[in-house]
């Protein structure tokens, strides 16, 4: 069914549900709620000609050409009864969620079914952000090739799942700030030829001209150098590339200085009696010698799991053990003469934790812990590594900020115009999306959902995977780390303005505002612990310019853009002629 009608938003508040809220408003009239006003991305045969405003399925109103508002947020999207086969790479990428969308649901359109995409490169009222191609000209040249590395990054876990293509079509890569983030993704319009490194190359040597030298000429080179390794199919040919965009990517950044400053807060919470959280920098403000060598350069929240004399041990411990782990990293880095690729510190980082996960289980294992008795933590750590690289006659910070996570604590990078979720948490939820076995929306529905599938501690070594990447810092912002205590309820994404808004406009300071974001946790979840880190970090003098969509073209600039026909056998390859079984609401 659709219509043209004056839509309006139901409330998300099930003990509610009122339907008298006129677009625009932000809480409900009735109750007061917040209004999510959730913005998808459509793709099915026809949906870009459908009028704005229509109403479809007495649900969603579309709000501009493929982009649909959903009416009744809060609740449960439609789901199929099981998932076409072409559409598993949007829950096989679940962890690449920073730069793509993932599904949402799925909704009929004059007879044909419409895929429905979340997390996808819209702002808050619907509009596509930017498009990378006319981005370029506005930004300084760290920042250029932060997004080139991002798609070289992007393109082995993408290639391994037959879409590469969705690096390769310019107006489907959006970019929102430092990050990129794809549209949708998009299958190789002739599968038995898949797009090769050669093909990336040929879109970067078209934007050249957006680049200055010296650094356009070693972008020459490089792009030659991924056309040959396309040719000749060398085994470690990326792993080559990747290396000479990084240290061309360090070169840069390290030409702006870069300064640091880290605290942190925590809290028992209203409703419990001992803190398993523990944190570094000392909550309590207390410094150590390590001190002199760890701050402000390191951020650790861990959040115990155990109860009393079981959590609160394993969290501390783990804190003092990852401080004299990094400790020695610090001392062996001292001693290089060239910055360390991305992937040696992640592989250094991941036995630094596997170090500190069997000390706990060690104690576990002597005091005769099993099963849910044995002791654990999650961890989110933040390390802004100090390599060098030499400009000139002198050295200077690469700007690398280093993020390793297990279990749910979360890290968010926070700058006065948006706040971006850095890590995915592991729990049944997730996994079941990893593995094809439901939607993400449905996913959070199942029972026990929330439950960790990994922490520090509980298990050996050998069957923990931990989560580590690398960001570059090249704009001013606030990282924050949290336990659950806080990010429970989705605190920090509906918050972080306000919260946020006076240290940006330097009406707080940052130990101020990490008290305040201490106190939203108990009065708004009140049920946990809370712990948080902030580090403020400031790159000067070169800042990117704000970027408006609404007074740039859109993505008709691109050059290369796909023709309709085009995009008809590529951007739909994924949902195009698939059989959708039919829909059941998420239990």
């Amino acid at each position: 069914m659709q219509t043209t009608i004056a839509p309006h938003i139901q409330c998300p508040n099930p003990d509610c549900r009122s339907d008298d809220n006129a677009m625009g408003q932000t809480t409900c009239r009735a109750c007061g709620t917040s209004l999510p006003h959730r913005y998808l991305w459509a793709i099915g045969e026809g949906v870009e000609k459908i009028p704005p405003k229509t109403i479809i399925g007495d649900r969603y109103q579309v709000a501009a050409p493929q982009v649909w508002l959903d009416l009744r947020p809060g609740q449960s999207p439609d789901v199929p009864d099981s998932l076409p086969e072409n559409l598993l790479p949007y829950l096989q990428l679940y962890d690449y969620r920073l730069h793509l969308p993932t599904i949402y649901s799925f909704a009929v359109w004059d007879g044909s079914g419409v895929l429905l995409l979340e997390n996808v490169p819209l702002n808050d009222a619907g509009q596509l952000l930017p498009a990378i191609a006319p981005s370029l000209t506005l930004m300084p040249t760290t920042r250029k090739l932060y997004w080139l590395w991002q798609m070289l990054e992007l393109w082995t876990p993408l290639d391994e799942l037959g879409v590469t293509t969705s690096l390769l079509t310019p107006s489907n890569i959006r970019v929102e700030g430092w990050r990129i983030r794809l549209r949708s993704l998009y299958r190789a319009v002739k599968p038995e030829s898949p797009p090769t490194l050669a093909d990336l190359a040929d879109l970067w040597r078209s934007w050249l001209p957006q680049f200055s030298p010296p650094v356009d000429t070693a972008l020459v080179a490089l792009c030659d150098q991924m056309t040959a390794v396309a040719e000749s199919g060398a085994e470690d040919g990326l792993q080559a590339i990747a290396h000479v965009l990084n240290l061309l990517l360090l070169e840069q950044a390290a030409q702006s200085p870069l300064k640091l400053s880290t605290v942190a807060a925590s809290s028992t919470g209203p409703q419990c009696s001992v803190n398993e959280d523990s944190s570094y920098p000392n909550p309590t403000g207390e410094r150590s010698a390590i001190d002199a060598v760890l701050s402000p350069q390191l951020a650790i929240i861990c959040d115990g799991i155990g109860g009393h004399a079981g959590g609160e041990v394993a969290s501390q411990l783990a804190v003092r053990s990852l401080q004299l782990q990094l400790q020695a990293l610090f001392a062996e880095l001292a001693e290089q003469t060239e910055p360390w690729p991305p992937d040696i510190v992640a592989q250094q980082l991941e036995a630094i934790i596997r170090v500190v996960n069997n000390t706990i289980a060690a104690q576990n294992d002597e005091q005769g812990r099993q099963g849910r008795d044995r002791m654990g933590t999650t961890l989110v750590l933040a390390l802004q590594l100090p390599q060098k690289v030499r400009l000139g006659d002198s050295w200077s910070n690469t700007h690398e900020l280093y993020l390793a996570n297990l279990g749910d604590s979360r890290a968010y990078w926070m700058t006065p115009r948006y706040c971006h979720p850095l890590t995915v948490d592991d729990d049944l939820a997730g996994r079941d999306v990893r593995t094809g076995r439901c939607l993400y929306r449905e996913a959070l529905h199942q029972s026990n959902s929330s439950a960790l599938t990994q922490a520090l501690g509980t298990r050996e070594a050998d069957w923990i995977y931990p989560s580590v990447q690398r960001f570059m810092l090249d704009e001013d912002g606030v990282l924050l780390l949290c336990s659950d205590g806080l990010s429970d309820q989705d605190q920090v994404e509906n918050h972080w303005e306000r919260i946020m808004q006076p240290f940006f406009g330097t009406k707080a300071s940052l130990q101020e505002t990490a008290d305040r974001w201490v106190e939203l946790a108990n009065e708004k979840n009140g049920h946990d612990n809370v712990s948080v880190a902030l580090m403020h970090c400031t790159v000067s003098p070169e800042q990117p310019r704000l970027f408006d969509p609404s007074t740039t073209k859109t993505e008709t600039e691109d050059s290369v853009e796909l023709s309709d026909t085009e995009w008809s056998e590529a951007a739909r390859a994924l949902f195009e002629g698939v059989t959708i079984p039919k829909a059941r609401p998420a239990e």
